[in-house]
């Protein structure tokens, strides 16, 4: 079977600020395997975030397209790419945006309930995958109970849980110290040996550089393979 891809072919990034037009990127064209990860770096204020939530669905390019193995994700309907979303991206970003109200096992089934799974299935899913986060014996816990290292493991197993063709990740280790972020991005890779995503995974971080397959910046609007 092929390896799925997700690419952009030339996608603009604008908007206005008062009178002025801001041009967070311009005419950048990408390509991403499924099985491969990339480190896309840059700094601060230079897009990064933008482009990773245009490269997940969640934020339209203001032109060019964004390709899921030849699908334009942003010509689809409302449903199919909420869809595309639930079942062909996980996603994880900088702070976990977890249910405190539920515990940890109900925060990484929802995907799952979402997509119309049975509790049950769901719950089975989910154990599996807290035991692969090393949280097993947290899953009744409350997330406010949780350190920051322990609430980015939860953010990954309910990224996972639809087992995605290709994980995003949007500075994973921002708000954690340097080792707690080292054991994230090494999960992540174990991660991606067993289930066979593509990783993508914007960071600033030295550790995540050195661990990836392909380097990207981006720099005044565009893309570079470093």
């Amino acid at each position: 079977m092929h390896p799925m891809t997700l690419a952009t072919e030339q996608i603009s990034k604008k908007f206005m600020q008062g009178a002025e037009e801001i041009i967070v990127f311009n005419n950048i064209d990408s390509y991403f395997i499924q099985n491969k990860n990339y480190a896309i770096t840059g700094i601060s204020g230079a897009g990064k975030s933008t482009f990773m939530h245009i490269l997940a669905g969640l934020d339209a390019p203001s032109s060019g397209s964004v390709l899921f193995n030849n699908i334009n994700v942003y010509q689809l309907p409302t449903s199919q790419l909420e869809h595309f979303l639930n079942k062909s991206i996980g996603l994880v970003f900088q702070s976990p945006h977890l249910l405190r109200e539920l515990s940890v096992l109900e925060n990484i089934i929802l995907p799952g309930l979402i997509n119309g799974q049975k509790k049950a299935t769901c719950e089975v899913q989910a154990i599996k995958l807290l035991h692969k986060v090393e949280l097993l014996h947290k899953k009744n816990s409350k997330i406010g109970e949780l350190s920051g290292g322990q609430k980015q493991r939860v953010a990954i197993a309910r990224a996972l849980f639809n087992q995605p063709v290709f994980l995003i990740a949007d500075e994973p280790t921002g708000n954690l110290d340097l080792k707690t972020g080292e054991t994230i991005i090494d999960l992540l890779l174990s991660c991606q040996q067993e289930w066979g995503m593509g990783i993508i995974i914007s960071s600033h971080d030295n550790y995540v550089i050195e661990k990836m397959h392909e380097i990207y910046n981006i720099n005044e609007g565009k893309l570079r393979k470093i």
